[in-house]
């Protein structure tokens, strides 16, 4: 029988300049009378993070290269923003003229590199970790000793699902645990093998986590979910063990390689 799921907020001060994530962190697990136990997956807010680690940026210190003006120009950015993405994305697909580039950023498909402008101040962006699957592995390391037990570390962010109303969450990176559970090969309920399926355990964490952590003013930027069926694991993780390439992507192969020309598509 699977088991019971808990999600904890743990609520923290708003912070806008470097602080030390992990000092804090622990402050609010105590104030919050909370003990972290073997197999709690804590996440951490990935944003939360990039301030703690100074990975904000004023928009009036960036220089606009040329083709930052022209991607602003056509869609409908600020130009500096459009600099950022240039200068953060892996790869930027396109854009929509709402002033949104659709790009890659360490494995994730999301608009505009990851930038954030919400819960800072006007003016400010913030950044994706620069490292985040090392920020994690520090958070999990600290929190071991601390704590005294074995514990798994995500840090989650919120992306769009495509063609889909509404942000959801995604773990942006983790460790200490398997972030995906492969079923491929496995029996379904009438005896037939699985062919494809593999579970993204750690990006279910993330949208478990994002329900209770929030979007706007809930300044709670740390959840421990407790009594998910991870499989621990002191292996290091880097983008490799979830991104999947591009060539078995559905929607990234589909929309460029793969798309098929509008005649076909409408065909009945």
């Amino acid at each position: 029988m699977p088991k019971s799921l808990t999600v904890v907020p743990i609520p923290a001060p708003v912070q806008t300049e470097p602080f030390d994530l992990c000092a804090t962190l622990l402050g609010c697990l105590r104030a919050a009378r909370e003990t972290l136990r073997d197999g709690d997956v804590v996440a951490v807010s990935s944003k939360y993070a990039s301030i703690a680690a100074g990975r904000v940026r004023n928009l009036t210190d960036v220089a606009p290269s040329p083709r930052a003006h022209e991607l602003a120009r056509r869609f409908g950015m600020d130009a500096a923003i459009a600099q950022l993405v240039v200068d953060e994305a892996d790869h930027i697909f396109g854009g929509i003229e709402l002033g949104f580039l659709l790009t890659v950023k360490g494995g994730v498909i999301s608009p505009n590199a990851g930038l954030d402008r919400s819960n800072i101040p006007s003016g400010q962006v913030v950044l994706l970790p620069s490292d985040p699957f090392a920020t994690a592995e520090s958070i999990r390391a600290q929190l071991q000793t601390e704590a005294g037990c074995r514990l798994g570390v995500l840090l989650s962010d919120s992306w769009l699902m495509p063609g889909r109303f509404g942000t959801t969450g995604v773990a942006i990176a983790m460790a200490g645990f398997q972030p995906i559970r492969d079923e491929r090969g496995k029996s379904d309920l009438f005896g037939n093998p699985m062919a494809v399926t593999q579970i993204g355990m750690a990006d279910a964490l993330a949208v478990c986590a994002q329900v209770v952590m929030g979007e706007r003013d809930e300044a709670t930027p740390f959840a421990i979910v407790r009594g998910a069926d991870v499989q621990l694991s002191d292996a290091p993780l880097s983008t490799n063990d979830v991104a999947i390439p591009w060539r078995h992507c559905i929607y990234i192969e589909s929309l460029t390689v793969g798309m098929l020309p509008a005649d076909e598509t409408c065909a009945k």
